[in-house]
């Protein structure tokens, strides 16, 4: 099958396509600013739908146009739409070369998340939010995740100098994967666990263009796991960026970054790109307390995290190299690695990532018509580990008699403290795209092969690789009617080793008004265990997968995990209601959820996984007899809520944004169906919601050719978070989590109970100038007033941060 499928991908990477006609229209797109020409410009005839795209050198050829008056649409990402009138009799019609600007307004941006097909970002029928080009360059940060705190509606979270990361639309975790982060369409995710790259990306800040971030279930177009959103980054073309880019920055808890980009277009046919980071500095000091039981009365103390490093390290690097057989087509081939060592909550406290590598190599095919990849992706460490684990295996040897030196060398990490990664994947996808009149379609199909590793240390592989197939096709039509309507069917079927059939379908409808778009949507998403979930085995076992169920001593049985699903109702209005001044981008929505994936739950003590006894599965058995925490599914929520965005442009230089969000939900509780601990009763134990009911956000922001700056106050409500071991929550009188009464400031069994997350206002402030046209200086300041901020479990408080940079462009 895999043999088939790559030559079916390679057979058409060679595949051009041109068309011939009598009347044609020619001309050229180029970027007003800079003079470089603009590849991939979307060219469109209003009334017949008729279609292309620009070439490597920003030229076009419109072919088989018939006689008569027409408005040709032109549209770049990033860029103001520019309409033309063009009169065609006989023969060519060239309309010379044409000077698009650059946005200044949301309503005129084009993205390509929602559809997967260009459109204008109000008229597209999803959520998005967009931290643009303009954005990403006047960061004065080697970090872009920190311009997701500005996207309205996501859960933003800071886990320290380093750890940035969303939620959308609540029930997050310490372990969260139901955000798919994706880069130029490839999935940017975890082999193993599906958790974002994050940290561990090989792309450098100066290298992304934008970042679209989609809110709630995608998976008709991205399949399982863009089930509460999706976080695209699209990184930059060198024909359109062509130059040497090195900044440096410094900071704060030694903070040190230098990264380069250079791009060059070696002729009309290749051009390539290259970059490098080198970045590194200390984590806040925090130590995670471990508590132990250490003597006969069962007291347990806790202990500072042994062998804690604070010190984190990135190298990245990336190269591409593009190729373009004739005018309509290009064929990309890019590779990146990066070495990471860094800090990670989880939730079973923290994670000491050490060299860490991500590899993946990545081959596209894209036309007028078609686009075409096929990708590996690699991830391996040898030495990373939980903190908590070892540190109790620690203390185990002391208590043993053994020397600190005994305890501390291979002995700490006996008990599966040590966590080992070779894993691999293969995706490919072919899909095909047109327009017919007043009708685009978009399909596709895609496979992926995910081959999972651990050399035996967190999951259940000792005998093999862990090899797991999926195979999706998906399908769009839109169809534009009555000039200001648009209609959007999608689908997605995917087929799972393990998982089997499922169907997701999407419906959208968009009515244009003006400077705007009223729109409609319903859509569903599923949310697939991940090999964790499935072959998952930490702890010498006390924590296994549940791709099979288990029987119990008492013969009842736990069900394999399934897929969880979610329907959502949204509806929304986007667009200009002042022209050229004030932007409103405003949704409610509906969800209605089942089937949970559960965060880590003990079941009881199992005889069998599978059909397979539990002495032969569980290698702590003389330990636990049996005793297994695992995932299931469980329970029914629906949950609501509102975004709401205000921007207001004062002239060209100066703008103002507010986003306010409101999240909450509804549950039978005399449904047994939501009692996931078992307890008799339902509420937020069960739930495990995990989101902020409010949160607001507010912004200033200026740029002209020399002074550019903002000023960005967030606000987050108080919430309470459970995951798994981890806690932060207000006292709760005679509640108990995981058999301990749930106290604000006090011990809570493994772990310490600092209190509620949120309850906090955050502002941040940022400056630059550009010196000259080849030299940028900048800084800004993270939580300016120093307030008391924790984001996340298993993380520091995260203080106020420094950063300088210093940019040269050639």
């Amino acid at each position: 099958m895999i043999r088939t499928f790559t030559t079916m991908l390679v057979g058409l990477l060679f595949v051009c396509f041109q068309s011939v006609g009598q009347n044609s229209i020619t001309g050229r797109i180029m970027d007003g600013d800079t003079d470089e020409p603009l590849i991939g410009a979307n060219i469109r005839l209003t009334e017949t739908n008729q279609g292309t795209i620009t070439a490597a050198d920003g030229s076009f050829t419109l072919d088989n146009v018939a006689d008569g008056t027409y408005k040709l649409l032109i549209s770049y990402v990033g860029f103001k739409d520019q309409n033309i009138n063009v009169t065609v009799n006989g023969g060519n019609q060239d309309i010379g070369t044409i000077n698009l600007k650059e946005s200044l307004f949301l309503s005129d941006q084009v993205v390509i998340s929602g559809t997967r097909m260009a459109e204008k970002l109000t008229e597209s029928p999803a959520t998005i939010g967009v931290i643009t080009s303009k954005q990403i360059d006047e960061l004065p940060s080697f970090n872009p995740g920190e311009l997701l705190a500005r996207v309205k509606g996501v859960d933003f979270v800071r886990s320290g100098v380093v750890g940035t990361g969303v939620n959308i639309r609540g029930f997050n975790s310490n372990f969260n994967s139901k955000n798919l982060q994706v880069a130029d369409g490839r999935l940017a995710t975890l082999i193993a666990t599906g958790l974002p790259l994050g940290p561990l990306n090989t792309q450098i800040k100066e290298d992304i263009e934008r970042v679209e971030v989609i809110l709630g279930p995608n998976s008709a177009l991205y399949g399982p796991n863009a089930h509460n959103g999706l976080v695209h980054i699209i990184s930059k073309d060198p024909r359109t960026s062509e130059g040497t880019t090195v900044a440096v920055n410094a900071g704060n808890q030694s903070m040190f970054s230098v990264r380069a980009r250079h791009a060059q277009v070696v002729n009309e046919k290749f051009s390539f790109k290259l970059t490098a980071e080198h970045t590194q500095g200390e984590e806040f000091s925090f130590a995670d307390s471990v508590y132990i039981d250490r003597d006969a009365d069962g007291i347990k103390e806790g202990y500072e995290e042994f062998e804690l490093d604070n010190d984190f390290a990135f190298n990245r690097v990336e190269g591409a190299l593009y190729f373009s057989p004739n005018a309509e087509s290009d064929i990309i081939l890019s590779s990146g690695y990066s070495n990471s060592t860094y800090l990670a909550p989880t939730n079973v406290g923290r994670n000491q990532i050490k060299d860490w590598n991500i590899f993946f190599t990545h081959l596209r095919y894209t036309s007028e018509n078609w686009f075409a990849q096929v990708y590996y992706t690699s991830s391996k460490t040898d030495s990373t580990y939980a903190i908590d684990e070892r540190t109790k295996q620690y203390y185990r040897g002391i208590d043993s008699g053994m020397t600190p030196e005994e305890a501390g060398g291979a002995f700490s990490y006996g008990s599966g403290a040590i966590f080992q990664d070779d894993s691999k994947r293969v995706n490919s996808e072919v899909q095909y795209h047109n327009t017919f009149g007043d009708v685009e379609i978009v399909t596709g199909v895609q496979y992926q092969q995910d081959m999972a590793d651990s050399n035996d240390t967190y999951l259940l592989d000792d005998s093999d690789d862990l090899n797991v197939y999926q195979m999706g096709w998906y399908g769009q039509v839109q169809y534009k009617f009555a000039d200001t309507w648009k209609a959007v069917a999608a689908f997605r079927a995917d087929n799972h080793e393990i998982y089997d059939f499922n169907f997701v379908p999407k419906f959208g409808l968009v009515k244009t008004v003006g400077n705007g778009a009223w729109r409609l949507t319903y859509g569903q998403g599923i949310a697939a265990p991940t090999i964790l979930n499935m072959y998952g085995d930490l702890f010498s076992g006390l924590i296994l997968g549940n791709a099979q169920g288990f029987t119990l001593t008492d013969g009842t049985t736990v069900e394999k995990q399934k897929v969880e699903k979610i329907q959502t109702f949204e509806i929304g209005y986007k667009g200009q209601v002042v022209p050229n001044r004030l932007f409103v981008d405003a949704n409610a929505y509906y969800n209605m959820s089942k089937d949970f994936l559960s965060p880590v739950t003990v079941v009881g003590v199992a005889t069998e996984r599978g059909d397979v006894p539990m002495d032969q599965v569980q290698s702590g058995y003389g330990i636990y007899g049996g005793l297994v925490a695992t995932y299931i599914n469980f329970g029914k929520v629906n949950t609501y809520g509102a975004d709401f965005g205000l921007s207001y442009y004062f002239n060209d230089n100066l703008s103002a944004d507010l986003n306010y969000s409101y999240f909450n939900y509804s549950v039978d509780e005399n449904d047994m169906e939501n009692d996931f601990n078992g307890d008799g009763e339902v509420n937020d134990l069960d739930i495990l919601v995990n989101s902020p009911k409010n949160k607001m956000s507010l912004g200033l922001n200026y740029s002209s050719d020399k002074w550019f700056g903002t000023i960005f106050m967030r606000w987050v409500q108080a919430y309470n978070y459970y995951s798994s071991y981890q806690i932060a929550s207000e006292t709760k009188p005679g509640w108990t989590y995981r058999g301990t009464p749930i106290v604000e400031d006090a011990r809570s069994t493994d772990t310490w109970n600092y209190g509620p997350l949120g309850g906090f206002v955050n502002v941040d402030v940022g400056l630059g100038y550009n010196i000259t046209d080849y030299m940028t200086l900048s800084g800004q300041v993270t939580n300016l007033f120093d307030s008391e901020i924790r984001e996340f479990t298993a993380s520091p408080f995260i203080g106020r941060l420094y950063s300088a940079e210093l940019k040269f462009k050639f």
